[in-house]
């Protein structure tokens, strides 16, 4: 039977609960959407000092959650995503603190001009209204998603998978105390208290009279059925194959480390380089070296015949393997003809995520930036930039892939829609 808050509960009664979430979170909604940023700021700090203050409980449930995931048997990258530390549980405060600095988008006027009839016309920043989050495993999303869903005024109801069912817990209850503290509604952020998959369901198809948009933050099973169940928009991206080219104009040295950096910083994270690509014109130069230290540093090599012909540690890549998101020490290489040829083998297998261009050629750098048609692309940087806090937006709650709406990190900004503000002094639109 499906539990709530540990308690035996039905079918129905998970229809109920959720239902009731709703309700709460559109109530909340609105009182988020008057708020000042004074409020809001407020609630943010005070969270954050909650989450310092309970640290060790946050860590001990977190432990608990380790515990569980390795009896389960789950992989390393997951459980690199679920552990929480000193250090970690510093930066989720920290991250608070800095929605905290970013400029309030509510109420900001994006545009404006006056209609030769004298109408004065406005298009103004507004929150979306409610916003539902499906994630997985990483428990730092309560925070980061949290934060951002109220510094844009909008309330959110939060679904973490049951991997990190105790850290999510545990962090929840520190937003909450930042809300209440500075006197906004405790409902504007709310935690699913079941892991069960009815909950998931609901939001996506039964509660489209509270949520305004669904964003996806997890595996690309959870992606793809989010994108085919919802019945309200969806913000997210379905998994990050991410490329790093390596152009007949790179200076080695840089491109050994660009391409270290952006696959083995963090092996288990959606901006993770998962294909080398290396330029035909270089390759006697630069394929040996960066394949050797890649190896030696743990990572498997997947080639193609150039790539294989380097290192007989290399493992022969496959047609799926230019496909696959591995979110592990594995990566796929070749060799291809320049920029075209780059670009060519990105528009093929790629996920429009995150791809990064080597060189010291400003004109090869112009044409790959131009034509590759990805939500973030870079010249001579790790993809691993390819995060919300680098580009100084604060938290993000996801990078999202779609051409529309929101495209890159999911910030506060993106949290946000616009309406159109006219002023007038008694016009009337003629027969």
């Amino acid at each position: 039977m499906s539990t709530v808050n540990g308690a035996p509960a039905s079918q129905s009664e998970i229809g109920t609960l959720m239902t009731a979430m709703g309700r709460k979170a559109v109530a909340a909604s609105q009182t988020l959407a008057l708020a000042g940023t004074p409020q809001k700021n407020a609630a943010l700090r005070a969270a954050a000092a909650a989450i310092r203050n309970r640290r060790s409980e946050i860590l001990a449930a977190n432990a608990q959650d380790l515990r569980a995931a390795r009896e389960r048997q789950l992989g390393a990258a997951l459980l690199d995503r679920l552990e929480l530390n000193d250090k970690r549980v510093e930066a989720m405060a920290k991250g608070l603190e800095e929605v905290v600095a970013l400029p309030d988008p509510i109420g900001t006027v994006a545009a404006q001009w006056t209609r030769p009839n004298g109408l004065e016309i406005s298009r103004v920043r507004v929150p979306l209204g409610v916003i539902g989050i499906i994630y997985e495993s990483r428990p730092n999303v309560t925070a980061d998603a949290g934060a951002l869903c109220l510094k844009s005024g909008n309330a959110v109801i939060l679904r973490g998978g049951s991997e990190a069912e105790r850290s999510n817990r545990a962090i929840h209850t520190c937003l909450v105390d930042g809300l209440v503290a500075a006197g906004l509604p405790a409902e504007a952020i709310q935690l699913v208290p079941t892991t069960d998959r009815q909950a998931v369901g609901c939001m996506l198809a039964g509660m489209t009279d509270f949520i305004d948009v669904i964003v996806p933050r997890g595996g690309k099973s959870l992606v793809a059925r989010v994108q085919q169940e919802a019945r309200v928009p969806v913000i997210g991206h379905l998994e990050g194959n991410c490329h790093v080219y390596v152009d007949g104009g790179a200076d080695l040295g840089m491109a050994r480390a660009i391409v270290l950096n952006a696959k083995l910083r963090r092996t288990g994270i959606c901006g993770a380089a998962e294909t080398l690509l290396v330029d035909r014109a270089c390759a006697a130069t630069h394929l040996a070296p960066i394949v050797k230290e890649l190896l030696d540093a743990g990572c498997e090599v997947r080639g193609d015949a150039a790539v294989q012909a380097v290192d007989a540690r290399v493992k022969p890549a496959s047609e799926d393997d230019w496909y696959t998101e591995y979110l592990d020490s594995i990566i796929a290489a070749r060799v291809v003809d320049g920029v075209a040829g780059a670009v060519a083998h990105i528009v093929k297998y790629g996920s429009a995520h995150t791809e990064s261009i080597v060189t010291g050629d400003k004109v090869a750098a112009e044409r790959f930036l131009s034509e590759v048609d990805s939500a973030i692309v870079l010249w001579n940087a790790s993809t691993q930039f390819a995060d919300g806090g680098e580009f100084g937006m604060g938290a993000e709650i996801g990078i999202s892939t779609d051409r529309f709406h929101a495209r890159g990190p999911v910030g506060v900004e993106q949290l946000t829609s616009y309406k159109y503000v006219v002023r007038g002094n008694g016009q009337t639109r003629a027969v």
